[in-house]
């Protein structure tokens, strides 16, 4: 017995050793070159809001990029998940700003701003359509060859729901329903403005568990639980991500795409928390309050800073650290189907351009994620 035990402890750390080598060399590999374009909110937003404003920003100011002693318009103590990707794409900087003057987007360029929507006009900001009408007015800087072959990151509709919520707290089921749909249907909408110029190569991300947000937590007084009527909102609006991408990869010819279970991915994180070395999954690093999680950043709210930022999953509010920023970049360059499908970044960018799909995202099967390969890799990828 005590052989057989000591022969799977081996057996068990040499697969984890296998999946942790492949998972940091993969990045390596010899990959076409190509940009990444992101759109969106605040999540990666690289520096846009401050271009669009006069207003002084908490995000351009300490402690936000303490961890690289660099403020530079992120929502993070560091870099965010799009500068992660870059880097294992084998683009030398990080994705700029769009809106910067004389900005190097030859390998792409952000369009996120910070407090998008994918509905309405958003003050100092611009919703998911005028980021891709901007694009679209940029689009000659780029070779008409080399947009089909690059990848268009999006990731947006959180401030939609949470704005939605607020303002319609009883709304019913039909209600919600009817919301959703809009919300679902103007991202497509606005996806297809991007495919017609010739992009082909599309990541979506789902939302992530908004009610258990801790600005959400803390606003809405939960205590320990998440408010669960922004989750319900979450869940409608990601059941219907995927068959939505199944259709245009249908429709269209050439289009390519991959959906990033991002609710999940989180999820993970804050219930096996201790598997990915996070102390603290329930407040932010940074702000004040109940949840630690209003005001980092501002100067009139004499917000409190962690010790320790890397044991926190949210640096602020509503946004993750830049440990689990590049735990996610990791999950999208490289994960099985289990975290990203139809197939993962990596296989996305050398997926051959005007190609149709061979595989589509299916409806994902229930699973014991009790032992989770990705979790024990990432555990010890980002320390």
């Amino acid at each position: 017995m005590a052989t057989n035990s000591s022969l799977a402890s081996v057996l068990g750390v040499l697969f984890v050793f296998t999946l942790f080598h492949n998972l940091i060399t993969v990045a390596g590999q010899n990959l076409p070159q190509v940009a990444l374009f992101t759109f969106g909110d605040s999540n990666f937003d690289a520096g846009n809001r401050k271009f669009m404003t006069s207003v002084s920003l908490p995000q351009n100011f300490w402690p936000y990029g303490k961890s690289r002693d660099d403020p530079s318009g992120k929502f993070s103590d560091g870099k965010i998940v799009p500068d992660f990707l870059a880097k294992f794409m084998g683009i030398s900087h990080d994705i700029p700003p769009a809106l910067k003057p004389g900005a190097d987007i030859s390998r792409g360029a952000s369009f996120a701003v910070d407090s998008a929507t994918k509905l309405g006009t958003p003050k100092d900001s611009l919703n998911l359509n005028q980021q891709v009408r901007r694009f679209n007015q940029m689009i000659s800087s780029w070779t008409e060859d080399y947009i089909p072959k690059s990848v268009f990151m999006i990731f947006v509709g959180m401030e939609d729901y949470l704005s939605f919520i607020r303002n319609n707290p009883t709304a019913d089921g039909s209600a919600q329903k009817s919301f959703v749909d809009s919300v679902t249907t103007q991202l497509k909408y606005n996806i297809e403005l991007l495919y017609s110029p010739g992009a082909s190569k599309f990541i979506v991300y789902t939302l992530p568990p908004l009610g258990c947000l801790p600005i959400v937590r803390q606003e809405f007084n939960t205590c320990n639980d998440c408010y669960e009527k922004l989750n319900n909102l979450a869940k409608l609006h990601n059941a219907k991500i995927g068959p939505m991408m199944n259709d245009l990869a249908t429709s269209k010819p050439g289009f390519q795409f991959t959906v990033f279970d991002f609710y999940n991915a989180v999820l993970r994180r804050r219930q096996r928390n201790l598997n990915y070395r996070f102390s603290f999954t329930n407040i932010s690093c940074c702000a004040i309050g109940t949840h630690n999680a209003y005001g980092c950043g501002s100067p009139n709210a004499h917000s409190k800073l962690c010790e320790y930022q890397r044991s926190y999953l949210y640096f602020d509010g509503r946004h993750h650290s830049e440990k689990a920023q590049e735990s996610f970049a990791h999950l999208l360059f490289g994960a099985d189907p289990n975290v990203i499908q139809p197939m993962n970044t990596r296989e996305l960018i050398t997926h051959s351009v005007n190609a149709n799909m061979s595989e589509f995202w299916k409806e994902p099967v229930e699973k014991n994620l009790l032992f989770d390969h990705h979790s024990v890799v990432n555990a010890r990828a980002f320390m």
